[in-house]
């Protein structure tokens, strides 16, 4: 399985969102710059954050991006089904019905095959970790884990920026 990088883009957007005051907001560019990534890209990804209801545009001269609930309603789930989607991550294509030696009658085929089962419970156990996460818990391993230097930097950053 393999996440884009959209997701991580989008992950970090929210987190930086996450430690704006509730009235302010931040313009994709500046998030962009911020992140040190393409604006028109990451556009596109913050646009389906909207669509899906975690991050909400304000327009006008003050306008950007901010979190459209609180950072501890919001799994890591939702933004990567936002970004890449909710399709299965494996599809059977029921090959073990084809070749020389498959049964004809699709009766004897009603159970999923072992693989099949085994692929659905691991996606299962995979969604049901990244639902357990929230962006709260994100910005807090940030706040223990980042270097003191960046968060007093990105503090100041959000001040000048946030509009």
């Amino acid at each position: 399985m393999r996440i884009s990088e959209g997701v991580e883009w989008a992950l970090h957007c929210c987190g930086v969102l996450s430690a704006l005051p509730s009235d302010k907001a931040l313009p994709v560019a500046r998030l962009a710059e911020y992140h040190g990534v393409p604006a028109a890209y990451l556009a596109k990804h913050m646009q389906a954050l909207s669509r899906a209801g975690i991050v909400e545009t304000v327009r006008g001269p003050r306008g950007g991006y901010r979190l459209a609930r609180p950072p501890a309603f919001i799994t890591v789930l939702e933004i990567v089904e936002a970004v890449d989607g909710d399709d299965p991550a494996f599809t059977c294509t029921e090959i073990r019905r084809r070749g020389p030696c498959a049964v004809k009658d699709p009766k004897l085929y009603a159970a999923p095959c072992g693989i099949t089962a085994v692929m659905r419970d691991a996606e299962t156990a995979w969604r049901s970790s990244l639902a357990e996460h929230t962006v709260a818990d994100l910005a807090m391993h940030a706040l223990y884990e980042a270097p003191r230097r960046q968060l007093a930097d990105t503090a100041v950053w959000i001040q000048e920026v946030a509009r």
